[in-house]
Order: C-alpha cells, then structure tokens, then sequence
C-alpha cells in the first residue's frame, strides 16, 4: 500500500492499541533490553541491528522515526544519527577506503568539506567541481567509488540534474549520495531519481523546532545495513530515545510548516527583487526556467536564501545584520525562527573569491512569522545602508 506523505507523517507506525491508546508513541528512555532466557538473548545478539539489545543498536523509539523517514524517501531502510555530520561521516567511512576517490559537487557544507580534506590523510583522494554535468564526467577516475551531491545547496543554493547523476554513476558503478536537507523528502525524493543513498540532517526543516539534533541516512536494505554495522555502531553517533520522540512530533507538521515556509519565501524573494542594493538573490525557484529537470525532481522549495549586497564588504554586511531584530543572528536553519548568517568575516574576502562566493553574501532562513513582519525587518536593515 502506498501512502500519501501526509499519512505517513502523521498516522505512519502510530497504532495507539499498541501503547494503551495513546496517539504519542512513548520514550524508550533505556540504555538496554532484559530478556528472559539466556538462549534468547545470544540469539538476539546475532543480529542486533534488528532486535532490541542495547541502544546504541536499535530502540523502539528511534525506529518509529526510522520507519517513517523510509517511507516519505520511498526507501528500504532508514538509520537514525546524533547529528547530520555523524549521518555524513557514516557514510564516507563505510563506502571508502585507502585508495579511493570521491566527486564531490562544490559549495557543499562547509564541515563535510572539512571532512573530506581530512580523509585525504588516510590516503582518499577527492575532486572538487560544480554542478556542470560535464565537469562531474570528466572528474571520475578508475578509483572513484563515490559521487556526493547538495542539491540544493545551502549557501548559493546551486541545483544539479540528479538523474542525469546517477545515469552517469550507474554506467560506471559508483554509488551515488545527497545531502537531500534543504528539500527534505517532502519536495524532493532523490531515490526515486536513482540516488542510492539520501542523507538528512534533521536538526532543520524535519525537526522544525530547534531543539533538537539529528541526522539519517536512507537507502536501499544491504547499504544501510552496512552503514549499521561499520559506520553507525563502532563510530557510536547515536540518536537518543528522546531526541527521536522531538523529531517525530516535528515531523507531524513538517508538509503544513513547509507551505508556510514557502510562501514567506516567495514573498521575501518578490519583495528583494524591488531592492536597488540587491546584486543577486539565490533561490532554486528563480532558476526553474533554466532547469527544466526541476519539475521532475522538486515539488516545492523551502525557506533559505541568500542574496548580494552590491556593496559588498564586510562593514555593510555587518551594518545590515545588526540592523535586524524579527531575524536572529545565529548558525543553522530551517526551524519556526527567522535566523540570518553569513559567511563574510572581515579577514576572508580573498577566501570567498575563491570559492565563488560575494564578500556582500547574506544568507536568511525565512521561518514562520509571516512574510509581512519579515519584509518589514528587512526593509529597516536596508535603511541603515
């Protein structure tokens, strides 16, 4: 039976007769399981992935989580991490080894990128390039056992033809994974598309509420497995009893908090546009016409963006920021908040020119307040420039 997103973030594996009618699954806030013969606990030891020995394996709680994050990416299997970054590491420890190359699409999250520098000390290699289909071809070598992708991404939110990717990984055998958090599985499914692997830090739109963290990995039964058993439980980035009960009561409301976002996007966006201080605004809505893959693989965009200051240096970017008060100076994205960040720092302009980025970039992450209140912000911040 196929459900409906909908249906799977709110009812999905909720069956209140299972826990005395209540329509909140409980906390499984245990560190082990007990079990009632000795015969049965050895044989549940020799598949702890599937059964209930010690949580740091599997705990009822977090596979709720997991069960519904399989279903919304139409995946087989779903792991639940401590963060993002340890749901990324997982991955990059299990598929690779000494000797090994790596494609890696530009402007991805800047501690994966440090990641990525740091297994070159174990002998990794790796080739950095943008989102041409082109550029990515030509990178592969004959040790390239993976393709990573953000797409979008989360500072000039670039986008990439993922199916045109994984055509490409697929006639030659590699496996390919995406950080899949600015879509979320709601307005993007990239193992429908081919990808083998999606990866999500929950901390953002699927938690919602900033206060929690998390990450997950989807994909296909024997990966995830594998995943399990070398890059979740001996590296130890476990997601706790508690932290899955948060995410899972965000995820209730993700598809309707998403709308929202959404439109409180296109509104800070239209009203940008008007802004004579504006050089560029980065959004994927405002390269669907160039895109046309876009139909195919996002049903909607969320909430980040970024923009351009055509005064571009590290005091007007300064000036502009402290100017706000509805958006929060602050890392991350992605919750009910209006957050605002940047890049710029007042040593890193040449560092920034490098990697394509303007010393005027403002990243906002529009949250849920309503776009009138947010523009009004905005429009006091441009003031002080």
């Amino acid at each position: 039976m196929q459900y409906t997103d909908e249906e799977i973030c709110t009812q999905f594996w909720d069956d209140p007769s299972q826990y005395h009618g209540s329509v909140s699954p409980p906390i499984y806030q245990t560190s082990l399981f007990a079990f009632k013969s000795f015969k049965e606990f050895t044989e549940a030891q020799k598949l702890e992935r599937e059964n209930y020995v010690y949580s740091r394996g599997v705990n009822p709680t977090v596979q709720i989580l997991e069960q519904k994050l399989a279903a919304l990416e139409r995946g087989e299997k779903c792991k639940c991490f401590s963060s993002g970054m340890g749901a990324i590491s997982a991955v990059f420890h299990t598929l690779l080894r000494s000797g090994d190359h790596v494609v890696v699409i530009n402007n991805i999250y800047g501690p994966t990128t440090e990641l990525i520098h740091y297994l070159s000390k174990f002998h990794i290699s790796y080739s950095v390039v943008d989102h041409q289909l082109t550029n990515i071809y030509e990178a592969i070598q004959e040790n390239t056992k993976l393709i990573y992708v953000e797409s979008p991404g989360t500072m000039l939110m670039k986008v990439v033809d993922l199916q045109a990717v994984t055509k490409i990984a697929k006639e030659q055998g590699i496996v390919t994974a995406i950080d899949n958090t600015w879509s979320t599985p709601i307005f993007q499914k990239p193992l429908t598309l081919g990808f083998d692997l999606s990866i999500h830090s929950l901390t953002k739109y699927i938690g919602g509420h900033s206060d929690v963290i998390g990450g997950a990995v989807i994909g296909d039964q024997d990966l995830v497995d594998e995943i399990f058993q070398y890059g979740y439980q001996l590296n130890g980035a476990v997601l706790g009893a508690h932290d899955a009960y948060l995410i899972n009561r965000g995820l209730r409301t993700l598809p309707i908090r998403l709308k929202q976002h959404q439109e409180n996007a296109l509104n800070v966006i239209e009203y940008l546009q008007t802004k004579d201080e504006v050089a560029s605004i980065y959004h994927p809505s405002l390269v669907k016409k160039d895109s046309p893959y876009l139909d195919k693989q996002m049903k909607g965009f969320t909430g980040l963006l970024s923009f351009e200051l055509k005064e571009a240096n590290f005091l007007s970017v300064s000036r502009f920021i402290d100017a706000l008060s509805l958006f929060k100076i602050g890392v991350s994205w992605g919750g009910y908040e209006s957050l605002v960040n940047s890049p710029v720092k007042d040593n890193n302009e040449q560092q920034l020119n490098e990697q394509g980025i303007s010393p005027g970039l403002i990243r906002l992450s529009i949250g849920l307040e309503g776009s009138e209140l947010q523009i009004d912000d905005l429009e006091k911040a441009f003031q002080q420039l």
